[in-house]
């Protein structure tokens, strides 16, 4: 959960009556919700404040409030509306949140810092809590958003990790939209703000971290697409996607790319986010970290980014200029509010002006001040719907990978399975699938309750807890095995192992759960499937490798339609399509390296293996990317452009990059592509052929790998994936359209980004297609 830190900071200014000290709050210690939010007077906030609004406004429990600038609120509270220009709709947004600002005294301004801004009640201004969540549905974490007998609940979708494992750009926009859609008919009943702390973007550098649940993966790239499409789901409304002056565009709610960077330890071995001081080499800095942030801002139009808890190479993330002002708002220039005003303590109040500013202008961009009337019509018929229930089930089905499935074990025959063994720690989850940031769902049906709908159930939970420290329930779960036409053994782990704040220190199933499965399948009379809950990867080594497991699921957290959506790929009912988001690690993974060292690339000279599927080239249990399907694919490469010529003008010049046969050197290396208009295009089509007997999604993953010879860089990395249904016997044919400089770009150790001339190589999938494009530069100096 997001925390609150209290600091001092002193005001620099004239009005020293009014205050000198500041006590404020700062989420994350100094916090930026897209502004570097300073908070007044760190407090316990009620969980059911949303916005306590003056003078007879709406309260949590209930609604006159419709929004700020309405003249008969104004009436009711006894004040001229005409004499405020903040609420004249026919000045410019920014216009107005100035006006707003001006007439505050410092006083007052302090105390609209911060996650609750406390209002003003002689300018008619009501109070509003910033602090929302919607990680994966409208959650009641934060003070922002609560349930009660109104609105008891809100669609729990699949966690993070597991949506990511579809790689469906449209499914990822879509629950966005049906959380955004929620969190408004929420707010029209006063159980919910408008900005959400959502969605976390930080690339998973370390298999042991505890936050993995909450992120898509360990791909800077597919981060970055996560981030932008389900951003647009939350923010974009109908018809303004393509607004002309982004600063004014109109927001669905707002929502917040986080944590701003280089994030990915929370709790390993007594070291602490808080503390802990993460030695980043500025190339992993633009290759890595801050890649999934830029396509957030550049491509989602988000409206906020969140800085994180620790320092990046001796600065706090919170308090750098380089990567707030420089980077956020210069180079990436986010339409949303950064402001570094807190630097060595101080303040000035010129920066809380502009602070406020940015604040006001979002929160007139979410109708706060205006209304908006397309989503007035809102309210509980829109909360829970079956179409949402039924995406969240979707989700989840669409998440779900196939890891191991020997002689076609999976899919079970319904017609001759009528007795079933339902065993292990998760087989009755139901909390356990919504993870982390969750609210309260709708409805859960866990995996026993799904699968008894097929067959007689006998349920043995194996194990008393999730850590599984005694094997005393192992022999009645032989037993059931025993006797049942087939087992399905439900296991894993949970919060209470990979959590925020609580990091793994190893990659394998907890107690005896080992034991529990290998047994269980030992004495099994039918075939056996092993169901894995999970966000990081799991050394299932012993799994994978046993014969009498003939197929293995990976559910990750699959939120309050798991049961049934796990139900349904056992069955049949649904073919799975999912891919790893992850590298699935072997345990002695974490014996070679600490999880503090931050390098991405191995470091030789501690014997530090690379990380994620760019720069590890060790064995694994499943790769990055990996996952089956009941039916078979084909491909044939229909066309390609397999060369670009680019030809330079006098003000682009040659760059030498470094190559690992220091005598071997082109004529010209490298162009660096902050010198180039990068329009060129790689253009390719594929033919997917279902030749199997199952109609079937699948997922086609494109790598680009550069130039054989280029020292210290990646292996290969993904530029684009597309997920494609196709029917059994069927075909489609896939285009793809590449820019150059995106998809064959090199970071090289200065941390310039730079297009290599000669042979980079395009592969799709696991080398099932690729083919050659040649980068050539002529008329260099």
């Amino acid at each position: 959960m997001e925390k609150l830190q209290t600091v001092a900071v002193h005001l620099h200014t004239k009005r020293s009556k009014e205050m000198a000290t500041i006590h404020t709050s700062l989420a994350f210690a100094c916090f930026v919700y897209a502004y570097i939010f300073i908070s007044s007077h760190a407090r316990d906030v009620p969980t059911d404040s949303y916005a306590t609004l003056g003078h007879g406004d709406a309260t949590p429990s209930g609604s006159n409030f419709t929004f700020v600038c309405d003249p008969k609120r104004y009436s009711r509270l006894g004040l001229d509306m005409k004499k405020f220009p903040f609420c004249d709709k026919s000045l410019p947004y920014d216009v107005r949140a100035s006006d707003l600002v001006k007439q505050m005294t410092l006083s007052e301004k302090v105390l609209q810092l911060g996650n609750t801004n406390r209002g003003v009640a002689r300018l008619g201004l009501p109070k509003y809590e910033w602090w929302s969540e919607a990680l994966h549905g409208v959650s009641n974490v934060g003070p922002g958003t609560f349930f009660d007998d109104l609105v008891p609940g809100s669609t729990s979708f699949p966690t993070v990790i597991t949506s990511a494992a579809s790689f469906n750009e449209s499914l990822w926009k879509t629950i966005g939209q049906a959380v955004s859609t929620e969190a408004r008919a929420m707010y029209n009943l006063g159980r919910a703000g408008l900005t959400y702390w959502s969605p976390n973007i930080n690339v998973v550098r370390d298999p042991r971290w505890g936050r993995a649940i909450e992120t898509p993966g360990e791909d800077p790239f597919v981060v970055g697409k996560y981030a932008a499409n389900y951003v647009r789901g939350l923010q974009d409304v109908e018809g303004t996607e393509d607004f002309k002056d982004l600063n004014s565009r109109p927001l669905k709610v707002s929502s917040c790319c986080k944590h701003y960077a280089a994030y990915d330890v929370d709790n390993w071995k007594g070291v602490v986010r808080e503390t802990f001081d993460a030695r980043v080499r500025e190339q992993d800095m633009v290759e890595t970290f801050l890649r999934p942030f830029e396509m957030c801002i550049k491509e989602g139009d988000v409206s906020s980014i969140m800085c994180s808890y620790n320092r990046v190479n001796g600065i706090p993330t919170c308090a750098d200029p380089k990567l707030l002002n420089q980077t956020i708002r210069g180079v990436w220039d986010l339409h949303g509010y950064v402001e570094a005003s807190v630097q060595q303590g101080k303040v000035r109040e010129a920066d809380i002006d502009k602070s406020l500013k940015y604040l006001y202008v979002v929160l007139m961009r979410l109708g706060f001040f205006d209304g908006s009337p397309q989503y007035t019509s809102l309210g509980k018929k829109d909360i829970c719907t079956e179409e949402n229930i039924e995406l969240a089930r979707e989700a989840a089905r669409e998440g779900t990978v196939l890891l191991k499935n020997v002689d076609q074990t999976l899919p079970l025959d319904a017609d001759k399975i009528k007795t079933l063994a339902v065993i292990g720690p998760h087989a009755n989850a139901t909390a356990a699938m919504i993870g982390n940031y969750a609210g309260v769902p709708c409805k859960i049906v866990s995996p026993l309750e799904a699968l008894s709908a097929y067959g007689e159930v006998d349920y043995k939970v194996g194990c008393a807890d999730m850590r599984c420290r005694d094997d005393s329930l192992i022999s009645p779960a032989m037993q059931a095995a025993k006797k049942a036409d087939a087992t399905i053994i439900v296991a894993g782990i949970d919060l209470s192992i990979e959590a925020e704040s609580r990091d793994r220190v190893d990659l394998l199933l907890p107690g005896f759960q080992t034991q529990l499965i290998n047994q269980v399948a030992g004495a099994a009379k039918g075939p056996v499937i092993l169901v894995l809950f999970s966000a990081g990867g799991l050394d299932v080594s012993f799994a994978k490798n046993n014969p009498k497991i003939g197929a293995i699921l990976w559910a990750g957290f699959p939120g309050e339609k798991g049961g049934p959506a796990i139900a349904d790929v056992i069955f049949g009912k649904y073919n799975p399509g999912g891919r790893l988001p992850l590298t699935w690690h072997e345990a002695s993974y974490t014996e070679m390296l600490p999880m503090t060292s931050m390098s991405l690339r191995p470091v030789d000279s501690k014997g530090y293996p690379g990380r994620t599927y760019k720069f590890f080239n060790g064995s694994t249990v499943y790769p990055f990317g990996y996952g089956l399907s009941y039916t078979k694919f084909n491909y044939v490469l229909k066309s390609a452009v397999r060369s670009t010529h680019i030809k330079l003008n006098k003000f682009q010049h040659c760059y030498d990059i470094k190559y690992s046969d220091e005598s071997y050197t082109p004529s010209c290396p490298s162009v660096r592509i902050d010198d180039m208009e990068c329009k060129g295009k790689i253009k390719f089509e594929v033919e997917v052929q279902n030749v199997g007997d199952r109609d079937g999604s699948d997922v086609l993953i494109v790598y680009s790998k550069p130039p054989e010879g280029i020292a210290d860089t990646y292996i290969k990395q993904v530029v684009d994936f597309r997920r494609v249904f196709v029917p059994a016997g069927g075909s489609k044919k896939v285009k793809f359209v590449l820019n150059v400089c995106n998809s064959l770009r090199v970071v090289d150790y200065n941390a310039y980004s730079v297009l290599p001339s000669g042979g980079h190589t395009i592969v799709i999938g696991d080398n099932v297609i690729s083919f050659p494009v040649h980068v050539n530069f002529s008329n260099f100096c």
